[in-house]
């Protein structure tokens, strides 16, 4: 069995969130996020590559922890009817904001554009998009349980309710501390709202 790593991949990203949520992400030079974090310059360049590679690890883990959240809450059986799992998708991202602020503060307000030295690379792009992909789906099965088939309309009506609505919200209150109490019932309320109301139309 290997021995333990001295200083933990997750202390080392946590340091790099905090100093681009704190000073912007020229803040989080390596030697930054060295002292911050205790881990010599020398780990983090063995263990990331550089600097976008510590910054795009950070990155991938916040958006990894959302989607986890989203996926659970959304498993099929989890829910009483599909309503049931889209209200409880959208809800998760509440949540995900209250028990891990910094992470969707890093979501909400920093590009990975903005955030790298040089643009985001294919490899990125891929990683990002087969990570996007199982929430896709489930939405798009989500849309075939709620209506009775996905085309591109009944899709876009379950993203807005699921994804897009709790993205204002949480992008609304993501610096309040701490986040209103009533914010997952009215997120709940409002998706309901706007998939039931769809239905009426479509």
């Amino acid at each position: 069995m290997a021995p333990p790593r001295k200083h933990g991949t997750d202390v080392i990203l946590d340091a790099a969130r905090t100093l681009v949520l704190e000073g912007g992400p020229r803040a989080a030079s390596v030697a930054a996020i060295a002292k911050s974090s205790g881990a010599p310059a020398g780990t983090l360049y063995h263990r990331f590559g550089n600097r976008d590679g510590i910054l795009t690890a950070a990155w991938l883990r916040a958006l990894e922890r959302f989607q986890s959240r989203a996926m659970a809450a959304s498993e099929p059986g989890t829910a009483d009817t599909p309503l049931d799992t889209a209200v409880a998708m959208a809800v998760s991202a509440i949540g995900f904001a209250r028990e891990l602020p910094d992470d969707a503060r890093l979501l909400l307000t920093i590009r990975p554009g903005d955030l790298l030295d040089d643009e985001p690379d294919a490899q990125f792009q891929e990683t990002v998009a087969a990570m996007n992909a199982p929430l896709t789906q489930r939405v798009g099965t989500l849309a075939r349980k709620l209506y009775g088939h996905k085309d591109s309309r009944s899709v876009d009506a379950v993203s807005r309710a699921v994804a897009d609505l709790p993205y204002a919200v949480v992008r609304r209150h993501a610096y309040a501390e701490p986040m209103p109490s009533w914010l997952e019932a009215d997120v709940a309320a409002s998706v309901r709202a706007v998939l039931e109301g769809f239905g009426k139309r479509a």
